[in-house]
């Protein structure tokens, strides 16, 4: 343990803040997880024993009335421990009224899946919170996260290196990547060092050398130096036409791609919009991709004062909006419950279709993170603000509520399925098969935690 003591008191005081922002972090997630079992449990007249943060031995509780209030020494998860779920336990017409196993299916089902559930309404209650504020939310699909190149900035380091709009970037220096948050972080921490990509393109691998370019901007007063290679920029697709816009009357549509303005190729969101900033009341002839179709199309930009450089300039504008698929943002507070489904549902699916591409082998089983990961990226957020950290909660318990749903059994999931194998036997499987399904569920978990926490620990040893 000698090498602890080795450790700076600056990266002592970072690990005690990291470690306490894990711990309230996960102690929200799990809290109300296991509220969501106790109160439906106590909603309809099952016994509560134990209502426990965490597991294993006792560190402290307390008894409030028929239910033990407790706090375990192992924070990696947490109980609700029913009355009568064996039916032995019940010897009583009473006793079998509060048991559970003597509930019927719908409701047994019914708090098995409260606790999943309430992960999926902490997340709503915290996006439609965050909405009605007016901040926009980030709102994924799975390509978003994905490293496929969705447009090139002429001359870049990437363009000049061979890199097609369409590939997919696979490895960065033989290291597997799967989200475009891996590579611009691979690209940021080249330092300008060349780096070896692996591409698939159409059905072939290549083997492609970028060296990333030094980017220098302003940030508060201090020089900052930055890296790209050209990949970072946005596919100049629209996305929305603004009815009574000039965009409209020209007859664009939702999904053209501009591929060039009055002859001039376009590849960027950027360089689109630069072009119609500096044009107003000009007509501009439009190339787009419309399906397989070319089109041109004649739009005269209007004026709008704007700002540049700290002087009020007419700018053109059109009246179209780009690659914001991500971004969610109502107009009244009245709007935000209703996104705020939208939200969690966006950010559900992204969860369930990122656990189908794992499993299918799409993307790599790296990308599982265990308490370690967890605890960093809490201290990470915390760094940032309260707004961080709430949304990383939403965002960790839709996670939660997810991954507790799959079929495994010892998890909600798991008895969920033998709940549905129940209604279709119209009995119950029987207690040796129950058991052996347990165990295999209990190994698999097990299984899935150890893999999560050397991830954590290949990480530490690659930063």
């Amino acid at each position: 343990m000698s090498w602890i003591a080795a450790w700076s008191p600056d990266m002592i005081w970072i690990l005690t803040q990291k470690v306490w922002w894990f711990l309230i972090v996960l102690g929200v997630l799990i809290s109300f997880h296991e509220l969501g079992h106790f109160l439906v449990a106590r909603w309809v007249g099952v016994k509560v024993l134990k209502f426990s943060l965490g597991f294993g031995p006792k560190l402290a509780g307390r008894q409030i009335g028929e239910t033990e209030y407790l706090i375990s020494a192992v924070p990696l998860g947490g109980y609700v421990k029913l009355f009568g779920e064996e039916e032995a336990d019940a010897l009583t017409p009473e006793d079998r009224r509060r048991s559970f196993a003597h509930q019927s299916l719908l409701r047994k089902t019914f708090i098995v899946a409260a606790g999943p559930g309430f992960n999926f309404l902490l997340a709503y209650l915290i996006f439609t919170g965050w909405l009605a504020t007016g901040a926009p939310l980030f709102v994924p699909t799975f390509r978003d996260l994905t490293p496929d190149v969705e447009a090139l900035l002429p001359g870049s380091p990437a363009d000049l290196a061979g890199i097609k709009v369409g590939d997919r970037i696979l490895r960065v220096n033989e290291r597997d990547i799967s989200t475009r948050s891996e590579l611009l972080d691979a690209v940021e921490k080249s330092h300008g060092q060349p780096l070896t990509l692996d591409v698939r393109r159409d059905s072939q691998i290549k083997t492609i050398v970028v060296t990333p370019q030094p980017i220098t901007f302003q940030d508060g007063g201090t020089e900052v130096v930055t890296y790209r290679i050209g990949t970072e920029e946005t596919a100049p697709v629209i996305t929305v036409v603004m009815n009574g816009s000039p965009a409209m009357a020209a007859g664009f549509n939702e999904g053209d791609r501009v591929v060039s303005i009055d002859g001039r190729d376009i590849r960027t969101w950027s360089q689109m919009t630069g072009v119609v900033k500096e044009n107003p009341n000009r007509p501009l002839r439009f190339e787009v991709m419309r399906g397989d179709q070319r089109l041109s199309l004649t739009v005269t930009p209007a004026a709008e004062k704007g700002v540049l450089n700290g002087k009020t300039v007419e700018m053109g504008k059109i009246g179209i909006s780009g690659p914001g698929r991500s971004i969610v943002k109502v107009s009244s507070p009245l709007m935000a419950p209703f996104h705020g489904i939208q939200a969690t549902w966006g950010w559900a699916e992204l969860t369930v279709v990122g656990i189908y591409k794992m499993v299918v082998g799409e993307i790599s089983s790296k990308n599982i993170g265990g308490p370690l990961t967890i605890a960093n990226i809490s201290g990470e957020a915390a760094s940032q603000g309260a707004s961080s950290v709430v949304f990383l909660i939403a965002i960790l318990s839709i996670n939660l509520g997810v991954l507790n749903l799959l079929p495994i059994p010892i998890l909600d999931g798991g008895h969920l399925l033998f709940f549905g194998i129940e209604a279709i036997l119209r009995k119950p499987l029987g207690e040796r098969q129950r058991e052996i399904a347990q165990q295999v569920g209990l190994l698999l978990l097990v299984g899935i935690m150890v893999f999560a926490f050397w991830n954590d620990i290949e990480r530490l040893i690659l930063r």
